[in-house]
């Protein structure tokens, strides 16, 4: 039985062309120069030597002798030092060459790859902002659907059309300021529910207390206010669902919502999210337009807590502290120094 014949690709030596160890067994122009003169050098040497009378060299002896040696084998050893040191200074090259041209061909490897990589993510992180996006501009057209609808007056089905003595009637009494109409205090619960905003669009509940919340004008004006610094917070990426702070007392907060300021109040401020705070007090620094916000939102969020405060129980300021308003006035106040 014949044994099968070897692969060639498996047996023969793989090339790797710029990447695989020059070969220096060649000999260079340098090398080949240097052994020409060696020889003839030596040659030459031989030749002076034999021409030296026999009687001058007894009468020389052994120091006459050691030193025609050093004279004739001392150059051939500076020669082939030089020598030496150019065939390493050529290998050190061309080392140095591949050295290079690996290091190129890794980094075009590294910016190939990490192209790859960020093109296959880029699909899903853009659904993603897409949703994002979308579900921030259904919930902005519906508060503003709500508040369009709270602010339009509402007519009397069963009253019949004014004719012109009673419009002339009602031209002349619209110079006074209207009366605003009585709306019933805002409870806790539904207040409460309004700060920490829709879940989704599904959420009834939420869009419910939404819209009680906006008939009262400070509540409205501290939702607004809130909406607006949880949009530029998301546009650094910070989300008040991913921040776990600590959760401070109820005493804790009446004692803030009473002036106290400093060491006493400092557990309101209790997010440790290092990236958070980082990105939060850079963007508070050079964006001034989200440094106003900010500040606005911390003055209105103060004023309110000092009016909720007065009738709240502790499982109402506890239920206040978890929301996403509360959570986003933790972040802020901490960084702009608020509990100090």
């Amino acid at each position: 039985m014949s044994e099968p014949s070897p692969d060639p690709e498996t047996t023969a030596p793989r090339s790797l062309g710029t990447y695989s160890r020059p070969s220096n067994d060649r000999l260079s122009g340098v090398e080949i120069a240097a052994i020409a003169f060696s020889v003839l050098w030596l040659a030459v040497s031989l030749v002076l030597f034999l021409r030296i009378p026999a009687e001058a060299r007894e009468a020389a002896g052994a120091p006459g002798l050691l030193s025609t040696l050093m004279t004739a084998f001392l150059p051939v050893a500076l020669i082939w030092a030089v020598t030496i040191l150019a065939r390493s200074n050529r290998a050190l090259r061309d080392e140095s060459q591949r050295l290079h041209a690996a290091v190129d061909g890794l980094r075009q490897a590294y910016v190939a790859q990490a192209q790859k990589g960020r093109s296959s993510t880029d699909n899903p992180l853009s659904k993603r902002l897409d949703d994002i996006a979308a579900a921030t501009a259904r919930t902005e057209a519906t508060l503003t659907a709500l508040a369009t609808q709270l602010a339009q007056p509402v007519a009397d089905p069963g009253q019949p059309p004014a004719g012109p003595a009673a419009r002339e009637e009602q031209a002349a009494l619209e110079l006074a300021p209207p009366a605003e109409p009585a709306t019933p205090p805002l409870a806790a619960e539904s207040f409460v529910r309004a700060l920490n905003f829709p879940e989704n669009a599904e959420d009834k509940a939420g869009f419910d207390a939404m819209r009680l919340a906006l008939r009262d004008r400070q509540a409205a004006q501290l939702i607004q206010a809130s909406q607006d610094v949880l949009t530029l917070l998301s546009q650094e990426g910070i989300y008040m669902d991913d921040l776990s702070p600590d959760m401070a007392r109820p005493d804790v907060w009446r004692q803030f919502a009473h002036g106290t300021r400093g060491r006493e109040v400092a557990a309101l401020g209790g997010v440790h999210d290092r990236a958070a705070l980082s990105r939060t007090a850079s963007r508070i620094k050079q964006d001034p337009i989200f440094r106003d916000a900010a500040h606005h939102f911390l003055r209105l969020f103060d004023r309110m807590f000092a009016d909720f405060e007065t009738d709240a129980s502790d499982a109402d300021i506890s239920a206040l502290s978890d929301t996403r308003t509360a959570r986003a006035f933790m972040l802020l106040g901490r960084v702009a120094g608020t509990f100090d």
